[in-house]
């Protein structure tokens, strides 16, 4: 379905996996996309693919200036109707390997808060808006293997349910969506073996089509929805001894 031409997007972390096939996908149907990532060369290269349609702007998400660098690239887009981050970073860490968690964590809580309230501010003062974060079905469980990545998904899950309230308290128009992927063959996956693996590209196609209809909440795909499903209905003292493994 095709979109109007004044439709806006920006898209955090657009230079790979996820972020690049929802970007691919979002001007094929007529937005315009602001894109934004760590490597600058990266962004010029997807910027040639179609100038008149892509802003770019390198960023950083756990650097205080990310912020402002945000700004400044929705002011090149000339507006924003859409938000989308796709940043985030996580890890098997069975050793609990410090440096690892906290890094895990810089990323998916501090840069995570930091654009989610820009994001937001922008769409309040604006008075209507779109906010979209890709979290994780990882945040409804806290998984053994990668515990800083399950509890930030968590984080990340309940914030936005938090925002939502706000939002609604202050009588704003900002629809909020919550995409909770399963595996995802990108660099992120590369310490394991994972079941279910899903190609990004099919993955942004159903993320896609869940900001059309402005879904809450889109668990990718059917089958992790019936996962997710069954294992929350898993009791404690039974989950802790389950030899989740990838």
């Amino acid at each position: 379905m095709k979109v109007q031409e004044s439709k806006r997007a920006i898209i955090i972390g657009a230079t790979s996996g996820i972020g690049y096939e929802v970007t691919l996908q979002l001007l094929q149907q007529g937005w315009k996309v602001g894109i934004a990532g760590r490597r600058q060369e990266a962004l010029e290269a997807l910027q040639k693919t179609d100038c008149t349609r892509i802003e770019i702007q390198a960023l950083d998400v756990t650097q205080p200036q990310a912020t402002e660098q945000l700004q400044q690239l929705i002011d090149k887009l000339g507006g924003m109707d859409l938000f989308l981050l796709s940043s985030g970073i996580g890890y098997q860490n069975m050793k609990l390997d410090a440096d690892i968690e906290l890094r895990t964590a810089q990323t998916n809580v501090e840069g995570f808060t930091r654009m989610t309230i820009a994001a937001f501010r922008y769409f309040q003062k604006q008075g209507r808006g779109h906010l979209a974060v890709i979290s994780s079905i990882a945040g409804t469980k806290g998984i053994g293997v990668a515990p800083a990545y399950s509890a930030t998904k968590r984080y990340q899950n309940t914030y936005i349910e938090a925002l939502e309230q706000l939002a609604r308290l202050q009588k704003l128009p900002i629809c909020f969506t919550d995409i909770r992927p399963g595996f995802v063959s990108t660099d992120l996956l590369k310490d394991g073996k994972y079941p279910m693996l899903m190609s990004p590209s099919v993955v942004a196609t159903k993320i896609v089509k869940a900001l059309h209809h402005k879904k809450r909440i889109a668990v990718i795909d059917w089958r992790y929805a019936i996962l997710v499903f069954f294992w929350k209905m898993i009791p404690a003292w039974l989950w802790k001894r389950l030899p989740v493994r990838s």
